[in-house]
């Protein structure tokens, strides 16, 4: 298939923290719902809801975001503290580390490649 439109959530969630994400503040959760994995496993895309808390993140692969509820605060390891809300749309490389403080709930679209 060379199109494939991310339905709204549809598959079973992953109600877990995935890996690389470690809980440092209060109690968030995560949900993912991966709609979408290329043939090769090196591209998935689909939904994240988040809960207030803070995680400290490291990332396996890049990632696009398109955030479309809620209000986070990113701090990258020995950066700044950059604040995300609705309809902002970013991208970390494969090699981020960092913080993610969720302010108010957040609902986002992903795509991520693996390398």
């Amino acid at each position: 298939m060379t199109f494939f439109k991310i339905p709204a959530p549809t598959v079973e969630p992953i109600t877990s923290d995935l890996a690389g994400w470690t809980k440092i503040g209060g109690e968030p959760t995560m949900t993912t719902w991966i709609e979408y994995s290329s043939a090769d496993g090196k591209v998935i895309a689909g939904w994240w809801h988040a809960t207030p808390g803070t995680y400290y993140a490291e990332y396996a692969g890049w990632e696009f975001v398109h955030l479309i509820e809620g209000k986070a605060i990113i701090t990258p390891k020995d950066g700044k503290p950059v604040e995300v809300g609705p309809g902002d749309a970013f991208v970390f490389e494969a090699d981020f580390k960092g913080e993610w403080e969720i302010v108010e709930p957040v609902k986002k679209h992903f795509t991520i490649r693996f390398p």
